[in-house]
């Protein structure tokens, strides 16, 4: 079953694809608003698509069904993400994926961008992915299945932008320096931005956020 999704079209020619996954619980339509804020030049010629993550029971909120990436059945960090639920939905964007490139944008003009949650899935996705994307974005977020990594990607040289708050309570601080560690020991050009702010976006991060992709996509 192909992922449903809202979109923020490209203002001139379509040119480049960012596909950008939410947190448990939201909807693609909680991360829409952003594509506008960015005022990305239009020349860039750069279409947003916000998947919805399926609906499914999570475990640590008493089996309620709601939007999410994976199951979490516990808050420990190292059994947090569910591997199996982790790798299903990455095949899914990997078919998102697929069909931009089918339309004609190709790898190198798609970033694949996740916060929370699904930061967690665009990590471990884009590494193991054939083509070499032009960069990932990974916000407030950590890894499912680190020590497979080595075996696993076909790529190491991945430009990713990390950002996390210092006062994070519900993805702690060090598990996103955890993942930026394991992919800077891979030897991926890894860049780290920390702002004095809770499991969220801030508009200082947005701003380094339109930065880092004019310079990605340009």
């Amino acid at each position: 079953m192909s992922l449903e999704f809202v979109e923020y079209p490209a203002k001139a020619k379509h040119q480049a694809t960012i596909i950008w996954l939410h947190g448990l619980g939201d909807s693609g339509d909680g991360f829409l608003p952003v594509a506008p804020q960015l005022s990305l030049p239009d020349d860039l010629g750069v279409r947003f698509v916000f998947p919805h993550a399926p609906v499914q029971p999570v475990t640590i909120n008493g089996g309620m069904e709601m939007r999410s990436w994976y199951d979490i059945k516990s808050m420990d960090l190292d059994k947090r993400a569910d591997e199996t639920g982790v790798r299903e939905s990455a095949a899914q964007v990997e078919a998102l994926i697929s069909h931009e490139i089918e339309k004609g944008i190709p790898a190198d003009k798609i970033i694949l961008a996740g916060f929370s949650q699904g930061g967690v899935v665009s990590l471990h996705l884009a590494p193991r992915l054939e083509q070499k994307l032009a960069g990932v974005m990974a916000l407030s977020t950590y890894m499912c299945v680190p020590e497979k990594l080595t075996a696993e990607a076909k790529h190491t040289d991945l430009t990713v932008f990390m950002a996390h708050g210092s006062q994070d309570q519900v993805v702690p601080y060090g598990a996103g320096r955890h993942a930026f560690d394991i992919l800077s020991a891979h030897n991926m050009d890894v860049s780290w931005q920390e702002y004095p702010m809770g499991h969220q976006v801030c508009g200082e991060e947005l701003a380094a956020i339109r930065q880092w992709l004019i310079a990605r996509l340009s």
